[in-house]
């Protein structure tokens, strides 16, 4: 009774491996990709007030219109930005949701997207539940996991995809752009007919230079659909608000098909989430800490043997295993059997990264200073 299209998809390699690690207390995870800090006080205080206040109905189904307004308000304070509020704007229960409606509003059967390896696990998975067919454009450890044009320049011209989507700071390997090299990839992309869905959720957590946001660039904001949200940045991932931005047919037709499937994201998380963009302390001072946890795994992570590109954002490390001469599944299974250390194998971020492991450092820096002592022990014994 299942459709064929479901069960062609795969299940998450994140999900699957982590059933390994329940009912271990003893693990030091180094695995989910969820912020360690709970959510601001502030926002769970607005969130309990608006509960006393009895906020329990529905809402527009674009979003509460003072939350829009707040969002526009900061993306133009922030990127010189201008959205409208009333029909370039969306609400979306988490950004999972705002992608997957995204590709739902503009994909027919058998259009082409591109996706960005390694990759989050859900982009290409979501793509082929709505009937469309991925291209991977793959990036390489020497080149620092970021785009090279001349390759994307070559599938834009042979199969003429639909939409590409683009993730900066990346999830796994906390790769960013800087301007410069977004003006690049943008002179690239500005001829095609083609949607660019921007997932920047990680755009707080952020160790150099500002965050440029991909719509900010001359010309581009009228090709993008701008995905982002509270989960990562703020904490707030069990609240599940997203926001989605884009060209106003874009998220009318995204709009109706959250109309019928979702209704609206839930109304105490969207009045949290109005609170959470005031929160700038508060964020500053968790990125300050995962700032201080990168320094620490990344030189610790090459020193013991493990060669990591420098992350500039989000709270990854992609760790290159390949010299140790062991699949990423085993060796992600020996570690966390052998010294109780739970981290992903890099091929369920793409099949050609099984010689990777995505580590986390969204845990204490106690817990990552033992981590590392478990690490560097059990490479000794292979």
């Amino acid at each position: 009774m299942v459709s064929k299209r479901v069960k062609k998809v795969s299940h998450s390699g994140i999900r699957a491996f982590f059933d390994l690690v329940l009912g271990m207390p003893e693990v030091i995870s180094l695995g989910v990709g969820e912020p360690d800090f709970v959510t601001p006080w502030r926002v769970r205080e607005k969130a309990i007030t608006s509960l006393e206040e009895g906020f329990t109905s529905y809402t527009s189904n674009k979003g509460l219109k003072v939350l829009r307004e707040d969002i526009a308000y900061h993306l133009k304070k922030k990127y010189a930005l201008r959205y409208s509020p009333e029909d370039e704007i969306l609400i979306t229960t988490g950004v999972s949701e705002g992608l997957d409606l995204a590709l739902r509003a503009i994909l027919d059967p058998k259009d082409k997207v591109i996706v960005v390896s390694p990759h989050y696990v859900a982009y290409p998975a979501l793509v082929e539940l709505n009937l469309g067919e991925v291209l991977f454009l793959q990036t390489r450890e020497k080149e620092g996991f970021k785009i090279n044009t001349k390759k994307l320049e070559q599938l834009l011209v042979k199969y003429k995809p639909k939409a590409m989507i683009l993730n900066y700071p990346s999830n796994p390997t906390g790769i960013t752009y800087t301007e410069n090299e977004l003006k690049k990839l943008w002179r690239v992309l500005s001829d095609k007919e083609m949607l660019i869905i921007s997932d920047e959720i990680y755009e707080d957590i952020f160790y150099k230079e500002s965050h440029v946001c991909f719509a900010s660039l001359k010309g581009a904001k009228k090709k993008v659909v701008l995905l982002n949200g509270f989960s990562k940045g703020c904490a707030m991932t069990g609240f599940r608000i997203g926001y989605a931005c884009g060209p106003k047919e874009i998220i009318e037709a995204m709009m109706k098909i959250h109309s019928f499937g979702m209704l609206c994201a839930p109304i105490i998380s969207q009045i949290a989430a109005s609170e959470a963009l005031k929160a700038k302390k508060e964020i500053n001072l968790m990125v300050k800490e995962y700032k201080l946890r990168r320094d620490f795994i990344v030189k610790e992570l090459n020193r013991i043997g493990l060669h990591t590109v420098m992350p500039e954002g989000a709270f990854y490390c992609f760790s290159c295993i390949e010299k140790f001469k062991l699949g990423d599944l085993d060796f992600a299974k020996a570690l966390l059997l052998q010294e109780n250390v739970a981290v992903i194998p890099g091929s369920a971020f793409g099949i050609s990264y099984g010689g990777f492991i995505r580590i986390s450092y969204a845990n204490t820096l106690e817990n990552l200073k033992e981590a590392v002592v478990r690490i560097e022990r059990f490479l000794k014994n292979l």
